[in-house]
């Protein structure tokens, strides 16, 4: 296999999924064109030889429907030679592009594509595609749908993870994420689109009274899905301070081998995708970080970058508990629990934020962890180019 480099990684500021939100006004497809001309200002002529162009969205009907990549090629004005894809790996799906753009450049089937992902919460909310499995009772109980703010709640009653644990990462990624709007450094790759300059969705008067004070929100959901619980209950124990605010983004990457162009930003060490129990939700990306560190050869502690994604409290408390990162290398400039989850972008916009975060370090090593509910999991790891 040969070397896959990132050339670079923009991102759009999160907007908040309301009809007044900073990006609520655009659609998809003009997001994803304001980072393709992001990246042609930054990379010239690398962004030509793109191959294909490879988007991950959750969500894919209305607006997001028909192929979203494809709407966005055409939208964009790039090459009619250019393949387009639209994945969905719920969470992960923009990173999973990502993925699936590495494995086209290091096996040889294209020399570079843009890889990266959208999600338009504001025009096409969670589950308004009605898929069927929504609701699908023939599924063995273990199997069943329910909602991931319900799922979240389960893992912490499991894990023990009370509601110190989450009210402590909570503030922290508010805390972290208000300092970074003011750090030029980490934001170098955030592009302003249309009247959003920046994250839209952060809570800056957070304290950790105001958390103590909020109730848990989402308890009464286990009756309403009673059946795929198993008749089990448990604690309510996540508050809306403790889950991701759904918004609008986009964030796109050039991935390519070593003939594309001069200055890549970063090599690509290792990537992996895992599956996981569906009924431990939110614990795939951990067995996906395991793989993708095995396959680097390296350690936790010997990660200099870890870009984290919030998708909930839990997540985050788990993971700083058990695997004992360290906490001030872990998500710098906050995390989704304080900017959002605009689920198929997640993926892209944590590469972008980490490209930033280790050039405004001046570190080497980088990880990205994305999890997601019902067993979705990748992660990638990435070294720095000075």
């Amino acid at each position: 296999m040969t070397d896959v480099f990132l050339f670079d990684a923009v991102r759009t500021p999160r907007g908040k999924a309301r009809l007044d939100g900073g990006l609520a006004d655009l659609s998809p497809q003009e997001l994803v064109r304001t980072q393709i001309e992001a990246l042609k200002d930054r990379r010239g002529s690398g962004i030509e030889r793109a191959e294909a162009l490879l988007l991950g969205c959750v969500t894919q009907s209305g607006v997001q429907g028909a192929n979203i990549a494809l709407i966005s090629k055409l939208h964009s004005g790039l090459d009619d030679n250019v393949a387009a894809l639209t994945i969905n790996n719920y969470c992960a799906s923009g990173l999973s592009a990502i993925g699936q753009a590495i494995a086209m450049v290091g096996s040889g089937q294209a020399n570079a594509v843009l890889a990266g992902g959208v999600e338009m919460m504001s025009q096409t909310p969670f589950m308004s595609d009605k898929a069927s499995y929504y609701s699908d009772q023939s599924l063995p109980q273990r199997a069943r749908y329910i909602p991931p703010v319900l799922a979240a709640d389960r893992l912490a009653n499991t894990e023990g993870l009370g509601r110190l644990a989450l009210d402590a990462v909570a503030l922290v990624s508010q805390q972290r994420a208000t300092a970074a709007e003011h750090d030029p450094q980490l934001q170098h790759s955030r592009i302003a689109v249309g009247k959003l300059a920046g994250e839209e969705c952060i809570r800056p008067t957070t304290t950790s009274e105001s958390l103590a004070a909020a109730a848990p929100a989402f308890g009464a959901l286990q009756a309403d899905f009673a059946g795929a619980l198993g008749g089990a209950g448990f604690e309510p124990i996540h508050t809306l301070a403790h889950a991701p605010p759904v918004c609008d983004g986009a964030a796109l990457a050039l991935v390519g081998g070593s003939g594309i162009g001069a200055n890549p930003r970063a090599r690509v060490l290792a990537y992996a995708e895992s599956g996981g129990d569906p009924e431990a939700s939110f614990t795939a990306g951990l067995a996906a970080m395991d793989k993708a560190l095995a396959r680097a050869g390296l350690s936790l502690n010997q990660i200099d970058r870890i870009e984290f994604m919030e998708a909930f409290a839990v997540t985050i408390a788990k993971f700083l508990r058990d695997r004992e990162p360290h906490p001030e290398r872990v998500n710098v400039a906050g995390g989704h629990l304080a900017k959002g989850h605009p689920m198929g972008a997640s993926g892209a916009i944590l590469t972008s934020t980490l490209l930033d975060t280790l050039d405004a370090a001046k570190a080497s090593l980088g990880l990205i962890v994305t999890t997601g509910a019902t067993g979705v999991g990748a992660a990638m790891i990435v070294e720095r180019i000075n």
